[in-house]
Formats: C-alpha cells, sequence, structure tokens
C-alpha cells in the first residue's frame, strides 16, 4: 500500500523522471522529480544555492525516491551519466558523499532499476523534470548565460574537475574553393612547395593536438584518436574536409575537431597562395558530436 497525502494507492510499480540543473556550476541550482504510479501523477521540486549540478541530479532521485513506498518497484529515468553510471557501472564517488549515503539507504528497501534517457530527445517525462529543475536554478531554456564569465564579468576556464570522464567524439567539415588549374596541379602533385594533401593532413593534426595552446579557454584534451579526410570535389572544384576527434575525457572535443579543419584549410591555402589568389576558405563547422550530458548532436 502507498501511503500518500491522505490516499490510499496499491503499487504495482513507480517510475521517477529526474533532472537537475545548476546555473554557474557551483552556483544556483534546481532539482526535479516526476513520479507516476497507478494512474497518479506528482511534481516534485527544489532549489539549493552554490550547488552543482551533479549533486542536484543525485537529490533529485533521492527526492523522488523518498516518496515511493518500501518494498516497491522503482525505476528511474535520468538523463545524467553521472547519476545513472555511478549506480549502474560502479563510477567512483569522490563528492556528495553525504547524498550518495542516503540514495544507498533509500534503494536497500526497494527495487530500483537505473535507465539513462538522452537529454533534450523529446522523452516527456525527461522534458518536464528538465523543465522544472531550470526553472528552479534560474536556468530555463529562455535565459542564456556564459560558462565562460563570471559574475564579475571576467573570463574564466570552466572548472570540469567534478565532471566523470567519459568517451565522446566530434565531426567537422569545411572546404577550400579554388581554380580547377590550382586544382590539377594539387592532384597531380606539381606545387611546388610539395605535397599539399599530405602536408595538410599532418597540420591539421598537429593543430588538433594543440587546441589549447590557441584558444586560451580551451581545456587541454588526451586525444586517443584525430584524423584528417581530403576530397578533391570536381563539380566544385574544392577540397572538402572532413575532421574527427576522439577523447575518452571530462569535456567536449568540438574544439580540436573544428581546430585541425582550419589549419588544415589554411595550410592548403598557404601552399597554394603562389599560383592562386581567389582561394577562400568556407563553411567550416561541427557536423556531429557524441557523449556528454547535452547528448547527440547531428547537424549532417
Amino acid at each position: 500500500m502507498w501511503f500518500r497525502i491522505g490516499v490510499i494507492f496499491m503499487v504495482d510499480s513507480v517510475e521517477i523522471y529526474t533532472d537537475g540543473a545548476c546555473k554557474g556550476n557551483p552556483g544556483s541550482g534546481g532539482w526535479a522529480a516526476i513520479v507516476r504510479c497507478c494512474g497518479h501523477e506528482e511534481e516534485l521540486s527544489g532549489s539549493e544555492s552554490n550547488t552543482t549540478n551533479n549533486r542536484m541530479e543525485v537529490l533529485a532521485a533521492i527526492k523522488g525516491i523518498e516518496v515511493s513506498p518500501q518494498g516497491s518497484s522503482v525505476t528511474v529515468y535520468s538523463d545524467s551519466q553521472y547519476l545513472i553510471n555511478t549506480m549502474t557501472k560502479g563510477w567512483k564517488r569522490r563528492v556528495n558523499l553525504d547524498l550518495w549515503d542516503k540514495l544507498d539507504t533509500l534503494i536497500s528497501v526497494r527495487r530500483v532499476n537505473w535507465h539513462w534517457v538522452r537529454g533534450h530527445d523529446g522523452n516527456p517525462g525527461n522534458e518536464r523534470a528538465d523543465k522544472l529543475a531550470s526553472n528552479q536554478a534560474g536556468t530555463s531554456k529562455n535565459e542564456t548565460f556564459l560558462t565562460h564569465i563570471d559574475k564579475e564579468g571576467r573570463a574564466v576556464m570552466v572548472d570540469v574537475g567534478w565532471k566523470e570522464e567519459t568517451e565522446r567524439e566530434a565531426v567537422a567539415s569545411g572546404q577550400v574553393i579554388m581554380g580547377k588549374e590550382t586544382m590539377n596541379l594539387i592532384r597531380n602533385g606539381q606545387m611546388k612547395k610539395g605535397d599539399v594533401l599530405t602536408v595538410a593532413r599532418i597540420a591539421g593534426i598537429m593543430g588538433a593536438k594543440r587546441t589549447s595552446e590557441l584558444i586560451p579557454l580551451c581545456h587541454p584534451l588526451p586525444l586517443d584518436k584525430i584524423s584528417v579526410d581530403l576530397e578533391l570535389d570536381d563539380e566544385k572544384n574544392a577540397i572538402i574536409i572532413i575532421c574527427t576527434a576522439k577523447t575518452t575525457a571530462k569535456t567536449g572535443v568540438e574544439m580540436e575537431a573544428l581546430t585541425a579543419v582550419s589549419v588544415t584549410a589554411l595550410t592548403i591555402y598557404d601552399m597554394c597562395k603562389a599560383v592562386d589568389k581567389t582561394m577562400q576558405i568556407q563553411d567550416i563547422r561541427l557536423m556531429k558530436k557524441t557523449g556528454g550530458k547535452s547528448g547527440d548532436i547531428h547537424l549532417i
């Protein structure tokens, strides 16, 4: 039996959708849980000052599980890899130990299953929890704030020390438009400065490895892979550049992929500018990213 606000529900199973949000990280934070059972639903939410996003994610799960009866079967849905992987894959608990202890106590008398859902992927329960948590934290989707700026307006490197390392990948693209004769010189290896495609590939890889030295507030990342693919497009008279970067880290690898494309394009330009002053570097953009709390992005 589930005794809740003076009403008795027969319990088969409980579904809980949770989310946490934080403005500043640390900063003002919010948590939310949508609890569904026996055709009834309850919204729970709250806020804390000077907290972190991960702490809000764990607190949301605690608050949701607290209202489910002991002995019940509970399924928690969350877009937080920090929460889900800690509970299912044994991620180390370095911080928020008070909350983890409380969560362990709650699940010891319940049958709890944990499911990761992709954030902002249209799941109704997750979307509602996200909106509630964001409103509590003062970070609703209608409000934007810059993570590289502190409260005094000074430039800062974002603190990612609290994050767990996850597999991440980014793919970026761009192109260099040129004259037909220039394309033929490159294809036939007749450019005076040497093999344009080989040198450009090496330059792109080197650029990716040094991204944090070029972009002031970018974190240095250990790259697992960086590839530079070049295609000669005769219809456009263009060299199409596609760069893929992979890492296992606490933050995304988009900047490395974009830097690789940029340096590759600049190298092509430098090696060919003596014979073609009309070249244009165009359409440098992110095509895809995977990994991280924000979920996958496909712009292809």
